[in-house]
């Protein structure tokens, strides 16, 4: 994992006022509960008393109560209650959970994987500016078996288009890769977003141009990647792909599709949803069975593979992605 990001970890309304769930993220257990009120926690699913899940629980209004002997922890991990105590009891420091910065924005839950900070340390909660308020979404929901990272490289190939798609986005038979031109912008320390533009065409026998012998772009990109895990594909001003790619273990990521568009009239933003969330679909079920069968599970810099000029936006997340993991903010593209 990339140290000290936000990660996206779930849709807000996975979890609803008075309930808790039980996930695994970032190879943890949590737990992310709600008070009555609807203020949002994200825990260790882990009570320190006897190692029970809490997930198992209950919400007591601003505390989630573990089933097995009804300790009571409030939202930021501290232990509230030990019944067999008595409640004027003095309650032990250690007595606590441990709990994750949580934010809550454009519908998702982000929690920060890291060093805790002041509040007003934290940097902003990743997301693309393109996508506006205004328009609306579907989202489609799917486990894959792999990596996060495999899986956000696959969002990221240009060549894999005329051949795992060939039926879909990948018609034409544009198996020639010009480029492809990849950009990276900081907003901050540690914020990179990677900018891709596509010039696959059919070849006919003529010979790839390299990122350098292409124009300077005068379109927005095609593709963006912005750290740690989500992505953009800008197919429209008026409609889009996005992805948060959820890691689960080292092993399986949760994915996080929506389609967002500008449909708003009743009736017809439904339809737009349901056959914008089909056709997310049957293109994402074209990559997932192979994107499962890549070894390693993870990607890196140095796994053995041997990589070609079409590559280069994977070898840009790559080289990014292990800088950020070194503590460093990331490379110049």
């Amino acid at each position: 994992m990339i140290p000290n990001q936000w990660y996206a970890i779930l849709e807000s309304n996975e979890v609803k006022a008075g309930q808790r769930i039980g996930v695994t993220r970032m190879g943890e257990k949590l737990v992310a509960w709600r008070s009555s009120s609807g203020a949002l926690s994200v825990m260790s699913d882990l009570c320190p008393h006897r190692g029970v899940a809490l997930s198992t629980g209950a919400v007591l209004g601003d505390c989630l109560q573990c089933p097995f002997h009804g300790f009571e922890f409030d939202a930021s991990g501290k232990c509230t209650l030990i019944p067999s105590n008595g409640r004027s009891a003095d309650l032990p420091k250690a007595m606590r959970v441990k709990s994750y910065p949580a934010r809550e924005a454009h519908g998702l839950i982000y929690i920060w994987w890291g060093e805790e900070r002041a509040a007003d340390e934290y940097p902003p909660l990743p997301f693309f500016e393109a996508i506006d308020d205004r328009m609306v979404y579907t989202t489609l929901r799917d486990p894959w078996h792999t990596h996060y990272s495999r899986a956000i490289e696959n969002q990221l190939d240009v060549m894999h288009l005329p051949f795992v798609h060939r039926t879909t986005i990948g018609r034409g038979n544009r198996t020639l890769v010009n480029g492809p031109l990849v950009r990276v912008e900081h907003f901050f320390p540690q914020d990179n977003l990677i900018n891709l533009w596509v010039y696959n065409e059919v070849d006919a026998g003529q010979k790839p141009k390299r990122a350098s012998e292409l124009p300077e772009p005068t379109r927005r990109p095609f593709l963006q990647f912005r750290y740690p895990n989500i992505w953009h594909n800008w197919i429209s001003d008026d409609f889009r792909v996005f992805v948060a790619f959820a890691p689960i273990d080292d092993e399986h990521t949760m994915m996080y599709l929506r389609n967002y568009h500008r449909t708003t009239t009743p009736g017809l933003q439904q339809i737009a949803g349901f056959f914008g969330a089909l056709g997310n679909l049957v293109i994402e079920r074209q990559d997932k069975p192979v994107v499962e069968t890549q070894r390693p599970k993870a990607s890196g810099l140095s796994i053995g593979e041997k990589l070609v000029p079409g590559d280069g936006a994977i070898i840009t997340y790559r080289k990014i992605r292990q800088a950020l993991q070194e503590g460093r903010p990331g490379i110049e593209e």
